[in-house]
């Protein structure tokens, strides 16, 4: 009962207030639970560390997988530009939501997948929902509550927003990453920007894993260092042989 209250008490309010580090935020009421998890520090306070280490006031930052915009509203605070992608619309009403409440000029979102091309595609929710955070291209064709989402090749993006070099990339695309990546391999090469990479290889068939895990790790290894959420120092090409990578869902900073 107290927590129904509590969601009434916030929508009446109009928003939810949060705190994370120093920066205080007005955050949509509609995702009470997840923001009061955030503020309870229980969701991914090692991404906001990271943040904290690698991102300075004048990095260009770059959230693909934006979802609802914790990353970006924070990582707004911290930097000089932000560019965000999230293709679900269903996410996207509140990510903009967000960034429009915590009046965060100097981020720009994009309502589109970005992927190795150009199109339209389907998508669909690997959790309980649209909007939820799970939103895949995997098995979309076997869901029957999917959508139909604007895709865009890397390429023709870079080449649409003459964005340059970004400083921080952060990939959180829920199997995505495994098509995306690979496409990535000319500007990764030529800017080397620190990249955030998550890695969702349980959303994969068991015989696809390794192929898809080694076709990245094949990319990634152009960096001299790769750290683990702890910020500990792993060897790049160990990551294809290690089963929590392939049976987990994991996390890595990749940096020069």
């Amino acid at each position: 009962m107290k927590g129904k209250i509590e969601k009434g008490f916030f929508r009446i309010l109009g928003y939810y207030p949060l705190t994370i580090g120093k920066f205080s935020f007005k955050c949509d009421p509609y995702n009470f639970d997840f923001w009061r998890s955030v503020k309870n520090g229980k969701w991914e306070p090692r991404t906001f560390n990271i943040f904290d280490e690698f991102l300075g006031k004048n990095s260009i930052y770059l959230d693909i997988g934006a979802w609802i915009g914790p990353t970006v509203i924070y990582a707004a605070k911290k930097t000089k530009q932000v560019y965000c992608i999230e293709p679900d619309y269903f996410a996207y009403k509140y990510l903009v939501w967000n960034i429009e409440m915590n009046k965060l000029r100097n981020v720009i979102p994009f309502n589109i997948a970005l992927s190795s091309n150009s199109g339209i595609r389907q998508m669909a929710s690997l959790g309980e929902k649209l909007g939820d955070s799970g939103t895949s291209f995997i098995n979309a064709d076997k869901n029957d509550n999917r959508i139909d989402v604007c895709t865009m090749a890397w390429s023709d993006w870079i080449d649409l927003t003459g964005i340059g070099k970004v400083d921080f990339i952060k990939i959180d695309i829920e199997g995505g990453e495994f098509e995306l990546v690979p496409s990535m391999l000319e500007y990764l090469k030529r800017n080397k920007p620190i990249v955030h990479l998550s890695f969702h290889l349980p959303f994969l068939d068991q015989d696809k894993r390794q192929d898809a895990l080694e076709g990245v790790i094949n990319v990634m290894s152009m960096y001299k260092k790769c750290l683990d959420e702890k910020k500990e120092v792993v060897n790049i090409k160990d990551l294809s042989k290690r089963d929590d990578v392939i049976n987990r869902f994991e996390s890595f900073l990749f940096m020069d």
